[in-house]
């Protein structure tokens, strides 16, 4: 989590007062000069009076002009002479209308559709529109861009944040006094009671390159530029490979979410459809439809499309997420797509996106509240068709790169390079960060954000934390107290030190870790590290648990935590990155167990004879490979953050025990091969599994076998057994499967007191089987509480509801088996918290 103060801290400086903020009056302040003149207005279609967004307004004969909000919107405040306002949008007829100089005024405009055509020709009692539809869909196939032996074509995306609906009882906050200089950025001139204030912004110029078969997409970012941010990892993101969705897939992934495309196959199914009007849109006769969801809070879109009257292509489309679409911290959307005719294909041409964020986790409905708009343009240029490359032009692995001096262009080249001029406020935006970066309260402000979000607080070299681990309790060392941290970037970019140490009250024992971390090469990410540790652990814990000093644990544990085992661990690794999301890492461990309390290694020394064993030792080498394809990351210095990929992420590790190697016990070996993938299954949602298969060769104690990850808390752990609990089972081979389907609220949305709840139903199932052969369980004893797997299958299922108050998720668990065990509860609530839209 480093990288959020890494990369992201300006935007999250300008964007926390939203989180922290209440509601405050409509407040807009500020007088109008003698010599201004001010109009402002709503732009619709005449015929429908639906607002019309995205149009033009222009001042006619100067430059000053703005473009409506969702709502239709518009207002421009300037000191430039002008009589009349210019008026134009695309499919409708252009008009200009008269103003008064130096006052303030209102001008609505009803904008007329443009020429029309000859009425469609349809069957008696057929809707018109889904006659026009069907021939889009039987065209898809022709007109879709992707169908194309190759193309390539040069891509500028404009991205910008504005935190919307300031006042002045917002701006004359005590906490934000340092920062009063911004609000002179304040921009009221596009949306009407919604002035923003544009506080983020980044640019790209990049190549974009795709070949059908094999089937392959690459984009080269040329040139980046980025407000307070200077980093490869973030600025992939700003170009054309991760913004992109295509129209003429029957389904559009949106925030995560399976939308349904309004041209998708099945599309009669989930939408309306009419037939507004026909027109002729840049040379091109088309057929207007107008579409909406069929049925409340189903996630499809409402707008318009414009299609050829002769391909059946589609010219333009503008569409908006339904207002009831069960989706999270959007209040709205608005997205417009012009394409154009390139040989025998059609690509994008413009595309124009605004999103209008909600951050709070309850629904707001008062105007008044603030919030964050998002916003991109694209445009595409220098198109080239049918023209593949070499085969050695193209990269399955590496289909995204940043050049070595994307950050290092000139304002000279920007202004030369850019599709599109930067209006004022864009111009300020640069100005702005650099001031802001400048104010040591800012630095207070990102020290207080960094210490919420990673858990460390940086002074100078070094950073104390994490917080969450500074108290916590356990039986074994009663009150446990620990201090620690780990060097800054001041101190290294290169390299990082790190360590803690630890008290307990009932056990009076220093635990203690220390240890560091370094590159060895940056742009392949190979890292070595070298680490000691002595401190108690729970062996029987998923690795997606929290620590066992980490206070929630404390907090919200079931039982009495006393199965600690005391670990002298050294640890040495080297990891790479042999591509994006290749990598290996290959470790080396010496550990020394040693039971606590009352707990002891036993073992038959002799008939009838039970002899203890003081402790455990071993030395082992793991090979860990992890292969997750086209998977997309946010770099921090030393640390990373996944966003994911749409492919199966496979994983293998490989263990050898080295008997007699820095006083080893045991040789073995051991081999674990995991697979993780997500499908989407449209409209009902996704289903996530993870399988999973382990053996183990040699003759070992169970300490040193799979002890089974249980959960012996209140939170929901996804990796977790949930009904199990620590060191209850063991294996020497074992298979599992974790299944669980999240149905996004198909069953809830459509019960009427359900409905505005926007509850989301999840179903789960996950089922162990594995066993331990005779020799291993000779080896020690098994204490009472252990068990093996040889009577039959672990299962347990799970049903709950997620997205209650948006962000938290319970889950009734079930046990299926083994019920006779000690302390196994049939059935138990926990929950969890969870940020998804």
């Amino acid at each position: 989590m480093v990288l959020i103060k890494k990369h992201y801290s300006y935007l999250y400086v300008c964007l926390i007062a939203v989180f922290f903020s209440l509601p405050w009056g409509e407040g807009r302040g500020g007088a109008l000069a003698q010599t201004t003149t001010k109009v402002s207005g709503k732009v619709v279609d005449a015929n429908t009076r639906e607002p019309l967004p995205f149009v033009n307004v222009i001042l006619k004969g100067t430059r000053a002009g703005a473009t409506t909000d969702l709502d239709g919107y518009y207002s421009i405040t300037t000191t430039t002479p002008g009589d009349s306002l210019v008026i134009s949008y695309i499919g409708y007829n252009r008009v200009a209308r008269a103003i008064k100089k130096g006052v303030e005024q209102e001008v609505n405009i009803g904008l007329t559709q443009g020429i029309e055509l000859m009425v469609v020709e349809v069957n008696p009692g057929e809707n018109p529109a889904h006659r026009i539809l069907r021939k889009i869909i039987a065209n898809k196939d022709k007109n879709n861009g992707e169908r194309l032996t190759a193309y390539e074509y040069e891509v500028y995306n404009k991205i910008e944040f504005d935190i919307n609906n300031i006042n002045d009882d917002f701006k004359n906050k005590k906490l934000l006094q340092p920062f009063s200089f911004i609000f002179d950025n304040i921009d009221s001139s596009n949306i009407k009671e919604k002035p923003y204030l544009p506080v983020f912004m980044t640019e790209s110029l990049s190549d974009y390159y795709y070949r059908k078969n094999p089937k392959v997409h690459n984009e080269v970012i040329k040139a980046s530029k980025v407000a307070g941010v200077e980093n490869a990892s973030v600025s992939q993101f700003m170009g054309d490979m991760y913004q992109k969705f295509n129209i003429y897939d029957n389904t559009l992934i949106v925030f995560g979410k399976n939308f349904v495309s309004p041209i998708s196959d099945n599309a009669l199914f989930y939408y309306k459809f009419y037939l507004i009007d026909s027109m002729e849109v840049d040379g091109y006769k088309c057929y207007q439809l107008q579409f909406k969801p069929k049925r409340k809070q189903e996630l499809a879109f409402v707008g318009n499309l414009w299609a050829t009257d002769s391909s059946f292509a589609v010219k333009q489309i503008e569409m908006s997420i339904a207002d009831d679409a069960n989706i999270n911290f959007i209040n709205s959307t608005a997205v417009v797509q012009t394409f154009t005719q390139v040989n025998d294909g059609w690509l994008v041409k413009k595309e124009k996106l605004v999103i209008d964020f909600n951050p709070y986790p309850i629904d707001q409905k008062k105007k008044n509240m603030l919030g964050i708009y998002g916003r991109r343009t694209a445009s595409y240029d220098k198109f080239k068709v049918n023209a593949p490359k070499e085969d050695n032009f193209y990269s399955f692995t590496e289909n995204l790169k940043v050049n070595d001096d994307a950050f290092d262009k000139t304002d000279d080249f920007w202004k030369t390079n850019r599709h599109d001029s930067l209006s004022k406020n864009e111009k300020q935006i640069y100005h702005m960060v650099d001031t802001l970066q400048s104010l040591p309260v800012y630095r207070t402000w990102i020290d207080v954000i960094q210490l919420f979000v990673t858990g460390y607080k940086t002074v100078g070299n070094f950073e104390y934390g994490p917080y969450y681990n500074i108290y916590s309790y356990n039986e074994i060392e009663g009150n446990r107290f620990r201090m620690g941290g780990r060097t800054s970037n001041k101190f290294s970019k290169w390299y990082e030190l790190s360590g803690y140490l630890a008290f307990g009250t009932r056990d009076e024992k220093f635990k203690y870790s220390f240890g560091m971390r370094s590159f060895i090469d940056k742009k392949s990410r190979t890292i070595v590290g070298l680490y000691y540790k002595n401190d108690n652990e729970i062996l029987g814990q998923s690795q997606n648990g929290f620590t066992t000093d980490n206070i929630l644990a404390s907090i919200f544990r079931i039982t009495p935590l006393r199965n600690l085992t005391n670990v002298k661990q050294v640890h040495f690794y080297v990891e790479t990155q042999w591509f994006s999301g290749f990598t290996s890492k290959l470790s080396f461990y010496n550990r020394q167990m040693l039971p606590l309390a009352d707990f002891h290694y036993e073992f038959e020394k002799a008939p009838n004879t039970i002899a203890i064993k003081d402790k455990i030792v071993t030395s082992e080498v793991r090979l860990l490979t992890r292969f997750a394809y086209n998977e997309k990351y946010i770099d921090g210095t030393f640390s990373r953050a996944s966003l994911g990929t749409r492919y199966p992420i496979l994983q293998a590790q490989y263990t050898l025990g080295i008997k007699d190697m820095f006083y080893s016990d045991y040789n073995y070996q051991k081999l674990s091969i995991n697979v993780d993938d997500r499908i989407r299954i449209n409209p009902i949602g996704y289903f996530d599994y993870v399988l999973e298969y382990g053996k183990t060769w040699g003759r070992l104690p169970y300490p040193l076998m799979t002890i089974h990850g249980g959960n012996e808390t209140y939170i929901y752990d996804i990796y977790a057994f949930n009904a199990m609990n620590y060191y209850e089972f063991v294996s020497d081979e074992y298979a599992s499967a974790t299944i669980s389907h999240h149905f996004d609220g198909f069953f809830l949305d459509r019960i009427p007191l359900m409905r505005k709840l926007k509850w989301r139903e999840v179903v789960g199932g996950k089922i162990l089987v594995g066993r331990v052969n005779e020799t291993n369980k000779n080896v020690l004893i098994f204490p009472g509480y252990l068990h093996t797997l040889n009577n039959g299958p672990y299962m347990e299922t799970s049903a709950g509801i997620e997205n209650i108050f948006k962000i938290f998720r319970l889950d009734a668990v079930w046990r299926l088996s083994y019920l006779d065990n000690p302390k196994a509860l049939p059935f138990n609530i926990k929950g969890t918290m969870q940020f998804t839209f």
